[in-house]
């Protein structure tokens, strides 16, 4: 190859990478803007007062007591259900007791104390213990939240609550001297999800 060629095929080639790197770079408009966005969660805050609802000593078969419970929505969400889960320990003073001292204590969910309206919900501790918390919401909240469809933000809601010491005519003796430590929990569901 003479060096005409060599001068020739340098320059192509160094004209061929000039054009490729200043092909890359052409001038253009351009614009951009920029937007923020804040998601901020909404609480979901149950509160029962009192917290201690009963504490009654001396209790025979035949005995009742009834209090006020009155559930909050203290969020910023509205509730829409509450599952109701029951536990409860018997201590056994005798160590006597062929049954659950549960089966013979009647719970009375009832609209208002002071009307002597029928119950809402009756049922015992036993079986309120074994129940499916979908079955409690059903038979309880529903119809007490029927026209309200829940509980929202900053609304109150009053429930009157009667516990039975059941007489059922029979020898309730192995119950004496012994004790129920009932538990429960409130545990509130927000309703469906919206289009904001």
């Amino acid at each position: 190859m003479g060096v005409k060629r060599k001068l020739a095929s340098g320059m192509m080639s160094a004209a061929l990478g000039l054009a490729l790197v200043g092909g890359g770079t052409f001038a253009y408009f351009s614009d951009e803007v920029a937007t923020n966005h804040v998601f901020a969660a909404g609480t979901l805050d149950l509160s029962i007062n009192p917290e201690v609802v009963f504490q009654v000593e001396n209790i025979k078969p035949g005995d009742t007591v009834t209090r006020e419970l009155v559930l909050s929505n203290s969020g910023s969400l509205p509730i829409e259900s509450v599952h109701l889960l029951t536990n409860y320990q018997v201590s056994d003073e005798l160590s006597d007791n062929t049954e659950d001292f549960g089966k013979h204590i009647r719970v009375n969910f009832l609209w208002n104390w002071e009307k002597e309206s029928e119950p809402i919900f009756e049922t015992t501790l036993y079986e309120l213990k074994n129940m499916d918390p979908d079955i409690v919401q059903r038979d309880l909240w529903d119809p007490l939240w029927k026209q309200n469809s829940g509980l929202s933000p900053g609304e109150t809601n009053e429930i009157w609550v009667q516990f039975e010491f059941i007489e059922n005519g029979e020898d309730q003796n192995q119950f004496q001297g012994d004790q129920l430590n009932l538990e429960w929990v409130f545990n509130a569901s927000q309703t469906a999800g919206e289009e904001k």
